[in-house]
């Protein structure tokens, strides 16, 4: 299977190339990347266990699905795909802010991602893709914020950082 290539970005969020997600990650050149929540009716948030095999990260929680767009996708489309993906169903996407973030990781390798956020609900059950996704759960907002104050290492290094800003934008606590 053929490496994908991530779409290297300026602060702008301005195309200047692209170039293989490993050597992207591992050079830690920013590039563009987008975050999905999904939430329910009672305004609990889909969170996914990222799968054993994953290259980094593997069994830590984090938000709904998030990847990188491919060049001439939308991140509409992209965040639509990806759902498909890795949690198996399609819904509605809106973007709801971007911001900039640097994470490195303990293999050596370095999340610098101009990420955009997009929020969808659903009420339903996923069909997980069990090579992309452990398990999942609904958790409140709140839940997660005590949760994460408790066990900060079983939640991704970018979730604890997208989740603040997300909460600041969305909930009203």
């Amino acid at each position: 299977m053929e490496e994908e290539n991530v779409i290297l970005v300026n602060q702008y969020d301005e195309q200047v190339g692209t170039m293989p997600k490993m050597e992207a990650h591992e050079k830690a050149l920013l590039h563009r990347a987008f975050s999905v929540f999904i939430l329910n009716r009672q305004g609990e948030i889909m969170l996914q266990q990222r799968a054993a095999d994953k290259y980094h990260s593997p069994m830590l929680w984090t938000n709904t699905c998030c990847s990188h767009q491919r060049e001439g996708e939308t991140n509409i489309e992209a965040g639509k795909r990806r759902l498909q993906e890795e949690m198996g169903f399609h819904v509605a996407l809106e973007e709801a802010f971007s911001f900039t973030y640097k994470a490195p990781f303990d293999n050596g390798l370095t999340e610098h991602e101009f990420d955009h956020v997009m929020v969808g609900y659903y009420d339903d059950q996923p069909n997980i893709n069990s090579k992309e996704v452990e398990d999942w759960k609904w958790m409140s907002p709140k839940s997660i914020r005590m949760d994460m104050s408790i066990s900060p290492e079983k939640y991704t290094v970018w979730f604890k950082i997208i989740f603040q800003k997300f909460h600041d934008h969305f909930i009203k606590e």
